[in-house]
């Protein structure tokens, strides 16, 4: 059976490679793997249910949190000259959540006359039919092909034709440790085809308090997005995780140059997990990394575009050089 639902009488469209069996499976895998590694590691995909991906958007309006804000100045500064050089009729956008930064390339492909497809790419469901109805209400005429899916596994599923713009956006990239990274970059560039382009995303080296502050703003809210994950892994693998035990932590590794997210256990405990039908035992002071955000300088986002084959054209950064959008095309 095929993953489409259309599921309204407009041009909207949802495929779905990501039911929630497949995702219940892939999150007991990364638990059983990352609740019993030395140290403890969960990857950061897991924050995005629902109420995560809401926190997230929390997030992005605090005010030390300045990557979203750098990246927005950059797009509607430079909207005009992405759509004027790409001609892209379709959008991609991967990771994307609720898409709110993405009416600002979404105005300026249609004022350029040819936007005709966008396609928001993200693991919620809930949140991409979401930001698909707003889309499509907004943008009347503009087919929305949404697909629920994994950017780590379902590349190979985006739909062809058109000139296509793929964008990753937000400095998710600096999610992915340097191997994954370079998989992905492979994946994105093995996906391109002539007259396509990417679009990325990159927050750059900067002083380590700036980005501690960042990533523990005193609102208190990443705290609570970073402890979600606590959430998740209760409700659907029946742990009895209690977000009082644990301590948001954020710290930056200068030899890595990313900041790592952890969860801190404030005594000795032991937590069941009935799915994986085991008891992790956390020692006090003991941190699980939740999440790594690697920070870039220009020199090394183009080497590692050149190592997948995708050739840097433009790069932009915001007037204090705290954030970085570049275009990019296969190489010939």
């Amino acid at each position: 059976m095929s993953p489409r639902r259309k599921f309204d009488a407009t041009l909207i469209t949802v495929d779905v490679h990501l039911a929630p069996e497949t995702m219940h499976h892939a999150l007991r895998n990364d638990a059983q793997a990352g609740l019993n590694a030395m140290p403890k590691d969960i990857p950061p995909k897991w924050f995005y249910d629902h109420y995560g991906s809401q926190l997230f958007d929390e997030i992005t309006k605090v005010a030390e949190y300045y990557p979203t804000r750098c990246e927005r100045s950059i797009l509607m500064t430079q909207a005009a000259t992405i759509a004027e050089v790409t001609k892209a009729d379709t959008l991609i956008e991967l990771g994307s959540g609720t898409s709110d930064k993405t009416t600002v390339l979404l105005d300026a492909l249609r004022s350029e006359g040819t936007l005709r497809r966008f396609m928001p790419f993200d693991v919620s469901e809930q949140t991409l039919r979401a930001a698909a109805a707003l889309i499509s209400t907004n943008y009347p005429g503009t087919e929305v092909h949404a697909v629920v899916g994994d950017f780590e596994q379902h590349l190979h599923t985006l739909p062809v034709g058109g000139k296509r713009l793929i964008a990753f956006l937000g400095g998710t990239i600096g999610n992915l440790e340097p191997a994954k990274r370079a998989t992905f970059l492979q994946d994105v560039a093995n996906q391109l085809q002539l007259g396509d382009h990417f679009l990325l995303g990159t927050d750059l080296v900067k002083a380590p308090e700036r980005l501690i502050a960042a990533y523990d703003d005193q609102a208190g809210i990443t705290a609570l997005f970073n402890k979600n994950l606590l959430s998740v892994l209760n409700r659907e693998l029946d742990a009895d995780f209690d977000h009082s035990d644990f301590t948001h932590v954020a710290a930056w590794v200068p030899e890595r140059q990313w900041i790592e997210m952890r969860l801190e256990a404030r005594r000795d405990l032991e937590v069941k997990v009935v799915a994986l039908n085991q008891v992790v035992r956390f020692a006090q002071g003991e941190q699980m990394r939740t999440e790594i955000s690697a920070k870039f300088r220009r020199d090394r986002v183009e080497s590692e575009l050149a190592d997948a084959g995708l050739t840097m054209t433009h790069w932009w950064t915001d007037p204090d050089g705290d954030f970085a959008v570049s275009l990019s095309t296969p190489s010939t």
